[in-house]
């Protein structure tokens, strides 16, 4: 074998001395062999690449302890609770709904994020478990699943807020440089004229290949113009399934508009839930939804959803017991007479009354038509202050206090104790109402608020062993909204004086009584997202003393409002 020359030499001995250089300092430096190369594209300094400075590094500490804070409208964490029909194994069901911040938890808000079958991953998936604990109530668990949640991400919040918010978030980004918005308007250029055609060919030319250009598109309709423009349409027949072959049949796109307005109008007083769905079918249904004002004006007047259920009166006694004449009739401001003839006060039968109550009712609401909602019965179904019977108030109280410190055990922090109880208050088209303090979470509660379960288990009758056996530490009570008579002011508008409830319940004791006074208030977003008649807030708690005649007033220093939660085991009316 031939010896090398000289050239292949001082080339061995030059790859020699690379090598004994490269890893001299792969020794120096181990974790950077490790580092990727940068791209061109990432070539330059970035704001990840220094070191964070010592205010940065004591916000992220901070924020990996503290529970996120959502955005100030705590509103868009709270969305619509619904109670499926109970397990026939767990006697419970599945609580479906939204979140809210720690601290402010509502009995209405549940847990927005997907179930899991097994454990969290990553920090999204143990933020949205901490949702759900914090939704049920367990404060302490939801609280290490926080922290986990910000050690492996500190903008594991942001991410919460653009998955289940998507449209409440984002913002526009503005543009960059002008070199950007040069390149947009060429861009959109190019769009309008593909063909790069001169000025001066005629417009035939200047073609876009996407259809009609931005500036031919017209502003966006407003909301009562675009149904409008529903107005001469028909409902269309579903396309066929492969071509060639038939249609499927669409008996209901050849009914006339009188009989489809008497189906519609039926579906309304079955379930008025079912008839605004019905808007999503097609454009023409919509265009009926929202402008079909007879079905609207049949919804508001009758007994099934409409403000004829609702009692401005009581009706029925504390226990539940029926009034007579002279009681109604006190209740109501008039005179009680004897049957004197030398009395000329009226005299009214409970039919009579009842009748005249009808009249005033229906009186108020032309009123209210006219002057408040614009002569519109969708927007006074909507708007106006009403009870709902298919579902129950839940108010979801969460609160700390001070513990003790072990006289055992050494520690640096004092104890503290996360208490959570829930207020649940369900109201009947009769007038009575049932009232519940427990701690027991509503999937294990709301199905059996009943009168029936109640009047099983009171007293501690019955047996214990059934899931129903909550209730029988129930307060039965008695329900109405308010009138003129609390509010006799003729200077004040029915506006103002409807839009309060009272309750009134049983006390701890058969000389004493509670009684509740709420208020009506809309829930959620602003607009068309806004929910109506989903929330009651508190104005006053008292116990009245039956035999001193003293009224004390309860504190409602941790109290929150009530949040109307649908419970489907009632039936579509409520009238379980």
């Amino acid at each position: 074998m031939d010896q090398p020359t000289e050239q292949i030499q001082s080339e061995l001995e030059n790859f020699r001395e690379q090598w004994r250089a490269e890893v001299s300092a792969r020794s120096r430096n181990p974790g950077g062999s490790q580092r990727q190369r940068p791209t061109p594209a990432q070539a330059g300094p970035s704001a990840s690449d220094k070191p964070p400075k010592r205010n940065e590094f004591a916000n992220r500490k901070a924020a990996s302890r503290t529970v996120p804070h959502p955005p100030e409208d705590e509103e868009e964490y709270i969305q619509a609770q619904s109670f499926d029909e109970p397990d026939a194994a767990t006697s419970s069901g599945r609580i479906v709904g939204g979140g809210q911040r720690l601290g402010r938890q509502d009995a209405s808000t549940t847990a927005t994020g997907p179930a899991k079958d097994g454990e969290p991953q990553t920090a999204l998936d143990f933020y949205e478990t901490a949702v759900e604990k914090e939704t049920a109530g367990k404060l302490g668990d939801s609280l290490q699943l926080y922290r986990k949640a910000f050690r492996m991400d500190d903008n594991v919040d942001q991410s919460y807020r653009n998955k289940h918010f998507p449209g409440r978030w984002a913002k526009q980004q503005p543009p960059s440089s002008s070199s950007s918005s040069s390149a947009q308007q060429q861009q959109q250029q190019q769009q309008v004229n593909p063909s790069n055609a001169s000025a001066t060919v005629p417009n035939t030319a200047h073609h876009s290949l996407e259809g009609p250009t931005t500036a031919a598109v017209a502003a966006p309709l407003s909301l009562p113009d675009l149904i409008a423009s529903f107005s001469s349409l028909r409902i269309e027949a579903a396309p066929p399934e492969c071509e060639g072959a038939a249609p499927p049949p669409c008996p209901i796109a050849a009914l006339p508009d009188e009989i489809l307005v008497h189906v519609l109008r039926d579906v309304a007083v079955t379930d008025v839930g079912d008839f605004a769905r019905l808007a999503r079918v097609c454009r023409r249904l919509a265009y009926l939804v929202a402008t079909e004002d007879r079905i609207w004006r049949r919804v508001c007047l009758g007994p099934e959803f409409g403000f004829a259920a609702m009692h401005y009166h009581w009706q029925r006694g504390v226990t539940w017991e029926p009034l007579d004449a002279a009681q109604q009739q006190e209740e109501q401001g008039l005179a009680v007479v004897d049957g004197d003839d030398d009395n000329d006060n009226e005299v009214l039968t409970p039919d009579e009354l009842s009748q005249r109550r009808q009249e005033e009712s229906r009186a108020a609401t032309t009123v209210l038509l006219r002057n408040l909602y614009n002569s519109s019965w969708q927007a006074m179904f909507r708007r106006r202050p009403r009870v709902r019977f298919n579902g129950c108030y839940i108010s979801t109280v969460n609160y700390i206090r001070a513990g003790q410190s072990s006289a055992h055990q050494i520690s640096w922090n004092t104890p503290v104790h996360i208490v959570t109880y829930y207020r649940y208050l369900r109201l009947f088209r009769d007038g009575t109402a049932v009232s519940l303090l427990t701690t027991d979470e509503p999937a294990h509660v709301v199905h059996h608020l009943t009168r029936d379960a109640l009047a099983l288990h009171r007293g501690g009758a019955g047996p214990h062993h059934l899931p129903s056996a909550v209730v029988g530490a129930g307060l039965r009570g008695r329900w109405r909204l308010s009138s003129s008579l609390d509010n006799p002011d003729a200077a004040a508008g029915l506006a103002d004086v409807e839009g309060d409830l009272y309750v009134e319940t049983e006390g701890v004791g058969p000389k004493y009584m509670y009684r509740m006074e709420l208020t009506f208030r809309s829930k959620g977003g602003s607009g068309t997202a806004r929910s109506n008649n989903n929330k009651l807030a508190w104005k006053g708690f008292w116990s009245y003393n039956k035999l001193t005649d003293d009224w004390a007033e309860f504190a409602l220093k941790n109290d929150k409002p009530f949040f109307f939660s649908r419970v489907k085991s009632y039936g579509i009316r409520g009238e379980r």
